[in-house]
């Protein structure tokens, strides 16, 4: 009968997470010396074949969130753009949905993108969708409960935001130019003008509504908390043909918001004092 082999128990250094990660994204370091194969040699083969599924795993996840993006600058372009983001910015989440949040800014300092100036909105508006997909269940405020303050009270009606809403305003055609490239239809030429998205979500799908002048400054204050009165001025001061009827119905549509507070006169007059 053979006897058992003891093997003995190396002791975990404290900060061995730390350093096995520090040079995880950057191909050109070594590996760290605490990397080591079972009889103490340097494991330098291994942590590169690990290092080089780190990094293809974050540029997924990218390619995941960033699909129209991907479809328009093709797979090759995207994968190289993604490394460069990967390179420089680490993940501060263990979820991978939540990886990304830089990647537009990132595209915005990417010089191989300069010729494509609305991308990194494209980018901003799909980050939004996926947020507003992941967003906490609220329910949404309807016509009727708007229509119960009464008249003198409209003007001072703030309202809480659903939790899925999002805005994106953009100097390009963004919406346009991603509601083309999510799907497999063929793409048209867009003409270039500024573009606002409205991003909420019905029940479990995620709509993005393209508004009209004026409107993103409405929700826009809307959003920050500003009262109705404050965000139908807001609306005018950017386009006086404002709509206000067909933009409370956008609202209500799209279940932009969850709740609201009506104050009363009294509160209204100490709040301008």
């Amino acid at each position: 009968m053979r006897s058992a082999e003891i093997v003995p128990i190396r002791p975990m250094l404290p900060d061995f997470a730390g350093q096995f990660s520090a040079t995880l994204l950057n191909p050109d370091a070594p590996a760290p010396a605490l990397v080591t194969g079972p009889r103490g040699k340097r494991a330098e083969k291994r942590y590169n074949v690990y290092r080089n599924n780190v990094t293809v795993s974050l540029i997924g996840a990218l390619s995941s969130i960033f699909p129209a993006v991907e479809r328009i600058t093709g797979e090759d372009f995207f994968r190289a753009m993604a490394r460069f983001h990967v390179r420089e910015t680490p993940p501060s989440s263990r979820l991978l949905f939540e990886y990304g949040r830089d990647f537009p800014d990132f595209i915005d300092r990417y010089e191989y993108a300069e010729e494509m100036p609305w991308l990194s909105d494209v980018a901003r508006i799909e980050r939004a969708w996926l947020d507003a997909y992941h967003a906490a269940d609220a329910t949404a405020l309807t016509a009727e409960t708007l229509a119960a303050v009464p008249q003198e009270e409209l003007g001072g009606v703030t309202f809480r935001p659903h939790p899925a809403t999002r805005l994106v305003s953009s100097a390009h055609p963004a919406v346009t130019i991603f509601a083309m490239n999510r799907g497999t239809d063929p793409v048209t030429r867009v003409e270039n003008r500024p573009e606002d998205g409205l991003i909420t979500r019905i029940n479990d799908e995620v709509t993005i509504r393209l508004l009209p002048p004026g409107g993103a400054a409405f929700f826009n204050a809307l959003l920050s908390g500003e009262c109705l009165a404050a965000a139908v001025a807001a609306g005018l001061d950017a386009w006086p043909a404002f709509d206000l009827s067909a933009a409370i119905g956008e609202m209500i549509a799209a279940h932009a918001f969850s709740d609201i507070r009506a104050f009363s006169a009294i509160e209204l007059e100490n709040s301008n004092v």
